[in-house]
């Protein structure tokens, strides 16, 4: 009964019996928190808006009527506003309101459902919410604000909306000159926004909602969930352009109930600026967004720690994470029995970090891109927090093993800073570390064959890695196969034009032949551009080379005619994911896999029959798919010979290339009928938002190894 009928928040972790005599105790009571050391403090995450509270909050009688932080046991905030532990409310940011009388007495009363709900409030005593124009002007207060501001949006305002873990941009979905203006606004041309509905029947009115689907929209969690537009669906298609993918979440605050309501939908982005962090205080938000939005629903309940969204998609394989944050952070998973205590920086792209306590590993929420100062600052910021948090002092520093990446020079001066001796600070290789990551998630040990697809990690040899067949454990690996190497002329600068990859594609089946290049390919780059770069390919200037899968998505996507420029990272794979998803042919294209020390997967001769049938005219979405069943068969004959050869019958498939679904059900499910047993990453990012798990797994290893 302790299992089925235990609190919606409870988690157990394990259950035992112990039979004692009696204590003869003559009362019941909870005794108020201590400062004490602990094993593992309790830090709980942000919770969505409960059923009870949502009832209240629309109930004309009930004296929260319309309480835009209408919170209990059951839900509210909690991780964003806790400053230390034990959870308790002198240690949030709601220190500073104090509870009225009737708050007061359901704090006490163990009957009650806010009985010890820390952040307890209402319109008497607790945060109350405004109006402000983008000079910081008061326009109105209370009710009377949040009304004004569904005026606004229904006017084709943006307005700049801070919530949980903070600020959101927000329009109406269906205002198409709206979600333009927002667009230019932002500088963001392409990629897609989410939207928020107030439930989730305003959902179904244009996007398909499964089962599952409905379950995480419905969820504690309330994250995005990538979900299919409907044919008719009624927003504004510059919400998210060139897709049929909707980044979907459903109001999970009552300040977002209360907005939301009577829309089918609004644009709820972040509300930062270009690859920065989302910002969580009025002022700064004021100050930094007031040329996007133009008007502030502001509130007086500070944000202790920045929470972006999460965001999630359902597939045959279950609940795949793409982004880990809000509602799941910061939630533990046993990766030891004991353990030193540990940091681990992650990678660079889609950033997290991961520490480790008494065998717990305990992830960050998203952090972002480390390209600016201020994301740099919530870097530190972030680990600074989860240390006090979790009271721990680091004795090992685990990092990416890339020479340039910000997190080995942030490992170096952490290390030096607070007298970590050199063999504690471990640098591990990229793919292993997305290995290691299925590995922790799922509790496993010893060897495994791992996949690792992405766009890029630094490999052993200097060259740039994403096309990987591991042989690995939680300590070490052996790189046993990869794609082909092909080089990425221009460097970084290829990873944001797929026009250099396809180039590079084109000059290793056809070498500097140009007259058996495309015309098509030729005509939209231009012979000047595609000439030139042959000229850095032969004369290997800035031109690395690459085994990565993500690069060769890159480059049928220019050669069909797709994408040769990107706005924002994986766009050119996406569209031909999307495309792909479109068609149902069964058949691929010829490729070789070869013995050249390592086994090398030759991926030319797909390449080319990608060309000839683009020369041909075949339809663009025949030819996606084919490719997509060509690299499923790729990886499954790749880790049929190695499982063959190694007799391991356990798999692991990690990087941001699995965000594919098309991939990710394709290749798992031919290795599951050939009787391998097949391990993802579910419930921490398949991406590199996960680097962080992975890196920690094997920094415990190697560091109890020395």
């Amino acid at each position: 009964e302790l299992k089925s009928r235990h609190p919606p928040l409870a988690r157990i972790e394990s259950l035992s019996i112990e039979r004692l005599k009696p204590a003869m105790y003559s009362g019941f009571s909870i005794a108020e928190s201590q400062s004490q050391p602990r094993r593992l403090p309790v830090v709980p995450p942000d919770v969505a808006t409960c059923s009870d509270c949502l009832r209240e909050l629309f109930t004309r009688e009930d004296r929260r009527y319309l309480y835009p932080f209408i919170n209990c046991t059951n839900c509210g905030p909690r991780y964003s506003i806790i400053e230390e532990v034990p959870y308790d409310r002198c240690q949030t940011t709601m220190r500073t309101f104090k509870m009225c009388k009737e708050c007061l007495a359901e704090y006490h009363n163990p009957s009650d459902r806010r009985f010890h709900a820390q952040p307890n409030a209402c319109w008497q005593c607790g945060p109350q919410v405004w109006l402000s124009d983008r000079y910081g002007n008061r326009v109105c207060e209370g009710q009377e604000a949040i009304d004004r501001v569904r005026e606004l949006l229904k006017e084709g305002a943006i307005v700049a909306v801070k919530g949980l873990g903070g600020f959101h941009l927000a329009c109406d979905a269906e205002n198409n000159e709206a979600v333009r203006l927002l667009r230019d606004r932002k500088c963001r041309p392409l990629k897609p926004f989410a939207v928020m509905s107030p439930d989730v029947k305003a959902v179904k009115s244009y996007a398909h909602v499964s089962p599952e689907e409905e379950r995480l929209l419905k969820s504690a969690e309330s994250p995005i969930v990538l979900l299919r537009r409907l044919p008719w669906c009624p927003l504004s298609e510059l919400v998210a352009p060139e897709t049929e993918l909707l980044g979907v979440m459903l109001a999970y605050t009552p300040l977002h109930h209360l907005v939301t309501k009577g829309f089918t939908a609004l644009v709820m982005t972040s509300g930062n600026m270009a690859d920065e962090p989302i910002e969580l205080n009025n002022e700064d938000a004021l100050e930094r967004l007031s040329h996007i939005a133009d008007y502030f629903l502001l509130h007086n309940r500070p944000i202790h720690t920045r929470v972006d969204d999460s965001i999630v998609r359902h597939t045959r394989r279950g609940t795949t994470m793409l982004r880990r944050a809000r509602g799941y952070t910061p939630h533990v998973v046993r990766i030891a029995k004991d353990s030193p205590q540990l940091l681990a920086l992650g990678g660079e792209k889609k950033q997290s970090i991961t520490i480790v306590t008494s065998g717990y590993a305990i992830m960050s929420q998203h952090i972002g891109e480390l390209s600016t100062l201020k994301t740099l600052e919530f870097l530190e910021e972030t680990v600074e927090k989860l240390k006090r948090l979790f009271d721990i002092k680091p004795a090992v520093v685990v990092h990416d093993m890339h020479p340039d990446y910000l997190t080995t020079a942030f490992a170096k001066e952490y290390a030096k800073k607070h007298s970590i001796e050199d063999r504690m600070v471990i640098a591990v290789q990229h793919h292993h570390a997305h290995i290691a990551s299925v590995m922790a998630e799922w509790g496993l040990k010893g060897e495994l064959v791992g996949v690792s697809f992405d766009g890029t990690g630094y490999g052993t040899d200097g060259t740039v890695w994403g096309g990987e067949f591991l042989v690995a454990t939680e300590k070490d690996f052996t790189r046993e196969a990869h794609l082909v190497y092909i080089p990425m002329p221009g460097g970084e600068k290829a990873t944001q034009e797929p026009w250099r990859m396809a180039t590079a594609y084109l000059h290793a089946i056809y070498g500097d032949r140009m007259d058996d290049y495309p015309s098509d390919f030729l005509n939209r780059v231009g012979e000047g551009k595609v000439a030139a770069m042959l000229k850095l390919i032969e004369n290997r200037i800035n031109t690395p080379l690459t085994s990565s899968a993500g690069r060769l998505f890159d480059a049928v996507a220019s050669l069909a005619g797709l994408k040769d420029r990107i706005t924002f990272e994986g766009e050119a794979a996406v569209r031909l994911t999307e495309l792909a998803e479109r068609e149902g042919d069964r058949s691929g294209y010829p490729f070789e896999i070869r013995e050249n020390g390592t086994m090398e997967v030759d991926t030319l001769p797909a390449v080319e029959a990608v060309v000839e049938e683009v020369k041909k005219g075949v339809p663009v979405t025949v030819v996606a798919r084919r490719f997509h069943n060509t690299l499923v068969l790729m990886i499954v004959e790749g880790v049929d010979i190695l499982c063959e050869r190694t007799g391991i019958d356990r798999v692991a498939l990690s990087g941001g290339v699995f965000q594919n679904r098309l991939l990710l059900e394709g290749v798992a499910e031919r290795l599951e009928k050939m009787g391998l047993r097949v391990y993802h990453n579910q419930r921490f990012p398949v991406n590199d938002g996960g680097l962080s798990l992975g890196q920690a797994l094997i920094g415990l290893e190697r560091s109890q190894r020395d």
